[in-house]
């Protein structure tokens, strides 16, 4: 009996043991699970920042705003510059003769400076610095956010009708008259957008917010109409995705050996050549756009710079902008999109016109010529060349 008994306890013993085991794997099973689907939940929805289901227009937030304007309507120019704005004289003189009805300036720079008679040489960008700006760098969703910026305030004037942004090299290719005419005879937005075939940019992980049919690629500089105006200044649910998975490649560092193949793996991702184009299109609002841009950009597209630093805005310098250039720029009609096979014709209500009214990138010694040659208005060079800042 004494045997059994013994038996009967190391068995109870062992199952008692397993038993415990079995409930202790089972615990930290649960525990792991929780953890991951909380670490899955944090990565999908970090901050909140996006939605729980795929891109509606339903989480897009809407600002109080008048529907209807029945003033003169105003040209909001938006300028987005690292600091300064270089070529504040030519645009001083582009607005003198301008009605000041029919125009309104913003400027985003970085957070703390003040455009005044210290740092700028035209009256017209006085106080014209948003006060909420954010530092802003290149290939950075910050881009984005800072457009996003200058939209939202320039919309806050009903008056403002069409919003044009502009870098700190852009300059006008006609006078004020003519641009206005331009874009108010328009119903629709200027935004150069076409299908991204070619450069895998899109990261996978946008879906289901983002969806690959409606990915698209194109030009920064973009002429808004003021109801796609409120869509890009309002929207809260795709610039955050883009903010989390649309990102620059590192560049190569000797420095860092393999570790660059496996930055180089990445997608290479730039914020500010895809966001508008895909959110109008996630907003089925293509067929409300000359898909086109109004900027003039020439890229220095050789094999061998591609291979070093990849493609570049080429600068005009004073040489470059005599009125032959210009006039090239000008008797421009129409733009071919190679992924797409597609020749878009410059038209503006159905009536050909040039394709460009900006351009970019321009020195300052090219911008003087513009004016001492006429080309925005007649000017006398030596009147800023021992001016400040």
């Amino acid at each position: 009996m004494t045997k059994k008994s013994a038996a009967t306890t190391a068995g109870m013993s062992v199952r008692n043991v397993l038993w415990l085991w079995w409930k202790l794997l089972v615990v930290v099973s649960l525990t792991l699970c929780v953890l991951a689907f909380l670490k899955l939940q944090s990565y999908s929805l970090s901050d909140s920042e996006l939605s729980s289901s795929a891109f509606s227009t339903s989480s897009i937030s809407r600002r109080s705003r008048p529907v209807d304007y029945r003033g003169n309507p105003k040209v909001a120019f938006l300028f987005l510059v690292r600091r300064n704005l270089p070529l504040d004289f030519l645009w001083g003189s582009f607005f003198e003769n301008a009605d000041a009805g029919n125009f309104s300036i913003y400027v985003h720079s970085e957070p703390g400076f003040v455009f005044d008679e210290s740092t700028t040489r035209s009256s017209f960008f006085y106080n014209r610095q948003l006060t909420n700006s954010v530092k802003v760098a290149w290939g950075e969703s910050s881009m984005i956010q800072a457009e996003k910026l200058l939209l939202g305030s320039a919309l806050d004037d009903p008056a403002n009708q069409r919003f044009v942004l502009l870098s700190d090299s852009c300059v006008p290719l006609y006078n004020f008259s003519f641009i206005y005419n331009y874009l108010m005879a328009s119903p629709r937005s200027f935004v150069d957008s076409f299908l991204d075939k070619k450069d895998g940019r899109y990261n996978p992980k946008m879906s289901p917010y983002i969806p690959m049919s409606k990915w698209r690629k194109g030009s920064q500089w973009i002429t808004l109409i003021r109801k796609h105006a409120e869509v890009v200044a309002d929207d809260d649910a795709v610039f955050p995705v883009f903010k989390m998975f649309c990102k620059r490649r590192p560049p190569l560092e000797a420095s860092k050996g393999k570790k660059n193949m496996k930055h180089q793996k990445q997608h290479n991702c730039i914020p500010d050549e895809h966001y508008v184009q895909t959110l109008l299109a996630m907003h089925s609002f293509e067929g409300e756009l000359e898909r086109r841009t109004i900027t003039y950009t020439e890229w220095n597209e050789s094999a061998t710079n591609m291979e070093k630093k990849g493609w570049h805005p080429i600068t005009f310098s004073y040489a470059d902008a005599g009125p032959v250039q210009i006039k090239r720029i000008k008797d421009i009609h129409n733009v071919y999109y190679e992924s797409e096979y597609r020749t878009e014709w410059c038209r503006n209500n159905s009536t050909l016109v040039p394709c460009f009214l900006f351009a970019r990138k321009f020195s300052r010694g090219a911008a003087m010529r513009l004016l001492s040659e006429g080309v925005v208005s007649q000017f006398d060079v030596a009147s800023i060349m021992n001016s400040t800042p």
